[in-house]
């Protein structure tokens, strides 16, 4: 009874009426024909909203990976300076120690401390596109590298500066300026005729002729071992600049330290004077290297002063 069921569409005006009838099936195929179209539309409709939005997506993209591109490129750019940086850093490194007396660092050695991990498998970088993945794993490998680099140049001038700051407290020590301002060299170090007994004699020091009252100044750090008079040196005083050195100071007139004082380079320690085996005022000055004299000229490295 269904199947034979009509269906009627009614319409009237004051001049007509209208009727349009349809079969079940006539009415199955007007159902499935705006399905159909129906389906079209909404298939369309969604390819096109599924596109628009693919290319705004991928405009997004392209817009990201250029800036991300660019930006990668700055960092290596500006990694390239800093790879040149560090290569004039090695050279510096190794004029310092050159001037410190120390060994160049050797290059195995050098390698062995910048050596790193590659970090090109890092599951960090899967998610990224292939060109900027590899890229960024680059230069994170460049990053470690030169973090690396530069903690091996700190450590490297971390051993300089032990070594020139244990050289700078030695040479502190070590006699280096004329131990009074002005008058002139009159008896020099070596054989030379006494001028009391005319004997020839070994002239362990060096003598300037000076005003008596003349300031003395200590060529170097030390502490004073002697201070008092005697014999033919007169008030004299004697410094102990510890790594061997030793200084003596003779004829004075005044002297102005006492025993065991610590005293350092350019302290004004006494005045000259014509007190002892003298003929005149004078500095009678001496310089011994592990109780050996020296030439006390081979000392004046700097002028005194106070």
């Amino acid at each position: 009874m269904f199947r034979n069921r009509k269906y009627i569409l009614h319409s009237e005006s004051e001049d007509d009426i209208n009727q349009l009838h349809f079969s079940n099936a006539q009415i199955l195929g007007l159902i499935t024909v705006f399905l159909v179209i129906l389906g079209s539309f909404l298939l369309i409709g969604a390819d096109y909203i599924s596109k628009t939005l693919y290319d705004k997506r991928l405009k997004e993209f392209k817009a990201n990976y250029n800036s991300v591109a660019g930006s990668v490129d700055a960092i290596q750019d500006r990694l390239r300076e800093l790879d040149q940086q560090i290569l004039e850093i090695e050279e510096k490194d190794k004029a310092v120690r050159s001037y410190a007396g120390m060994p160049e660092v050797d290059v195995d050695i050098r390698k062995l401390g910048v050596g790193g991990v590659d970090h090109r498998d890092s599951k960090i970088l899967n998610n990224l596109a292939p060109a900027v993945s590899r890229e960024i794993s680059d230069l994170q490998i460049d990053i470690e590298r030169l973090s690396r680099q530069v903690n091996f140049e700190l450590a490297s001038y971390e051993t300089i500066y032990e070594k020139v700051k244990t050289d700078i407290d030695r040479i502190r020590h070590i006699p280096s300026i004329r131990p009074v301002s002005g008058g002139y060299l009159n008896s020099s170090f070596g054989y030379r005729q006494d001028p009391i007994d005319a004997v020839r004699r070994f002239h362990q020091g060096q003598d300037f002729s000076v005003p008596t009252g003349t300031p003395i100044f200590a060529p170097a750090d030390g502490v004073v071992k002697r201070a008092y008079y005697i014999g033919g040196f007169g008030n004299h005083i004697k410094l102990d600049h510890s790594s061997g050195y030793s200084t003596t100071f003779a004829h004075l007139s005044k002297i102005f330290v006492r025993h065991g004082q610590k005293i350092k380079r350019g302290d004004i320690i006494g005045e000259t004077g014509n007190t002892g085996r003298s003929t005149a005022p004078h500095l009678h000055y001496e310089v011994h290297y592990r109780g050996t004299p020296k030439n006390p000229a081979d000392f004046f490295f700097t002028q005194a002063s106070n």
